[in-house]
Order: structure tokens, then C-alpha cells, then sequence
């Protein structure tokens, strides 16, 4: 997720590249949260993705490489068009498109599976995202977000974002595990809920 607009907000996403990090650890890590991605995704039994918030295609090329149908859609053009560049170097036909989340409808965007990671603590309205979200899901949906307040701890370890107390410039939701399981139940069924450093995953079945 590289950017989130709605109701006159305007928020920049992750500045750190962490699925292109050099950094050892930051490495491990991420490697845990893909196979942990790839894990639950398994357990749907879908074939069919729509990536919301695709960003540059990250996710979406690895998924599509191990052989799922995908499709993205992301708010910024710019994102779209690396994601789509990105694709097309791996030899993946994937359609990507620009759509803000809040303007996503089921007969247009919904799938078996929904993949939507690292975008809700940019939303202004979560709650209303995760709406959407779950009327896109038949049935499933896989979220993640940074676990607070480790996700700040680990930035300021790296000595980053000090003067905001180690907040990722544009995170504007902050949920520990059990606060974002809580906001989850008011919209889904939580199948499995995950903790690979330092997210909170979750897999969700539409009611």
C-alpha cells in the first residue's frame, strides 16, 4: 500500500522498503510474514485473489508466481504502474488497476480470496473499509497490520521517526493484536488469527 485519500485526507504510506530491505533481520522477518501469508492462503482453498492495496505488486507477483489467479488495485497510479511493470518483468500477467477502497463493489471486485496488507492503519475509517472489505470477501479475507506498540519500539531501535515517537509517517491507526481482533469480530468471522514480527495477520470468513 504506497498511499490512502479519502474525506479530504491525504496520507503518505510505508516509507520503509521492507520487502527490499538489505537488512538481516528485517529480511528474517519478512520472510516470516510471506510464508506465514502463504500459509493462510493455502488454507482458503481459493485460486482466485484481489490484492486491495496492491502497491507496487509485491504480494501480488509472488502469489501469482506460485500459481494463483490475481488481480490488484491500488489508489495511486504510480503504484499501479510498478506493479504492472513489476508483472510484466517476471513474465505475470496480472491486471492491476487504480481504485480508491472505498469506491470498490462486490459485482466488480469481489473474489474468492481478498488480500489487503499494510493498508488499514493508513484509513482515515477503518471500520468502514473493513465493510467493504468483508462484502468483497466469498468468503474470505486475509488482513494484516504493524502490531503496536512493537512496530514503534522496533523503529526507534533502528533509529527512526524519533520526533513521532517511532509512528511510521501516514500509520494513522494503531491496533495491538487484541485491539485489532477486536475490530475485526464487529465486521468478520476470525478463522485463524497469526502473529508473524511484528504484524498481527488474520484470516476471516464473511458472515
Amino acid at each position: 500500500m504506497s498511499w490512502s485519500a479519502h474525506a479530504g485526507a491525504v496520507v503518505a504510506g510505508n516509507l520503509y522498503p521492507k520487502y527490499t530491505t538489505r537488512n538481516p533481520l528485517a529480511r528474517l522477518m519478512v520472510a516470516n510474514f510471506l510464508a506465514t501469508l502463504r500459509q493462510l492462503v493455502r488454507r482458503t482453498g481459493a485460486r482466485e485473489i484481489h490484492e486491495v492495496g496492491c502497491g507496487e505488486g509485491y504480494l501480488s507477483t509472488r502469489l501469482a508466481a506460485a500459481g494463483w489467479q490475481v488481480r490488484g488495485s491500488d489508489l495511486s497510479p504510480d503504484a499501479v504502474r510498478a506493479a504492472t511493470e513489476r508483472a510484466r518483468a517476471c513474465g505475470l500477467a496480472i491486471p492491476f488497476r487504480v481504485a480508491d477502497l472505498y469506491d470498490l463493489e462486490p459485482a466488480r471486485d469481489g473474489a474468492p480470496l481478498v488480500v489487503c496488507c499494510e493498508v488499514l492503519e493508513h484509513v482515515p475509517d477503518p471500520g468502514r473499509a473493513l465493510a467493504i472489505l468483508a462484502a468483497l470477501a466469498r468468503p474470505h479475507l486475509i488482513v494484516s497490520v504493524p502490531r503496536e506498540p512493537l512496530w514503534r519500539v522496533l523503529n526507534l531501535a533502528r533509529g527512526k521517526y524519533w520526533r513521532d515517537l517511532g509512528n511510521t509517517p501516514g500509520h494513522l491507526q494503531h491496533w495491538s493484536t487484541l485491539a485489532f481482533l477486536d475490530l475485526l469480530q464487529d465486521h468478520l468471522e476470525v478463522v485463524e488469527l497469526r502473529t508473524p514480527l511484528p504484524w498481527t495477520m488474520a484470516l476471516c470468513r464473511a458472515r
